[in-house]
């Protein structure tokens, strides 16, 4: 059989949906539904932890609640983003990589450049003026 005559029965055709579906196409409704119950489930106890007071140091508090919400942005990814190390032949996982590693830069050195700022401009005091005097 032919490559066209195989395409045309669609014996090729199902097998190659099928297994692009399963791999990196749409999820199905349980997926959707595991994602929706994981997400509300991340978002309810860091709700909770700040309106119960739970725990007695914000410190953790601030911690436990930035770890959720990495957890809640993996969770996004996979189960309505639909993205894997698979998908699109890795491209896709390897511009999220890329993505992150330039947010991350660009927010550590605009923290970086606003401590020194802060650090080296701030105004001196009434004594340190008249010292500096001298």
């Amino acid at each position: 059989m032919s490559a066209d005559a195989h395409h045309l029965t669609g014996h090729g055709q199902d097998t190659h949906d099928a297994h692009a579906h399963s791999e990196g196409g749409h999820g199905s409704f349980g997926s959707y539904i595991t994602g929706f119950v994981l997400s509300v489930i991340l978002t309810v106890i860091p709700f909770w932890l700040v309106m119960g007071n739970v725990l007695d140091n914000s410190l953790v508090t601030t911690l436990v609640i930035l770890a959720l919400g990495g957890v809640q942005m993996v969770v996004h990814i996979i189960y309505f983003l639909h993205m894997n190390t698979k998908s699109e032949g890795g491209w896709t996982f390897l511009a999220l990589i890329f993505t992150i590693m330039v947010v991350v830069i660009m927010l550590a050195g605009s923290v970086w450049v606003m401590y020194h700022l802060n650090h080296n401009m701030m105004p001196m005091d009434a004594h340190d003026v008249m010292n500096n005097a001298r």
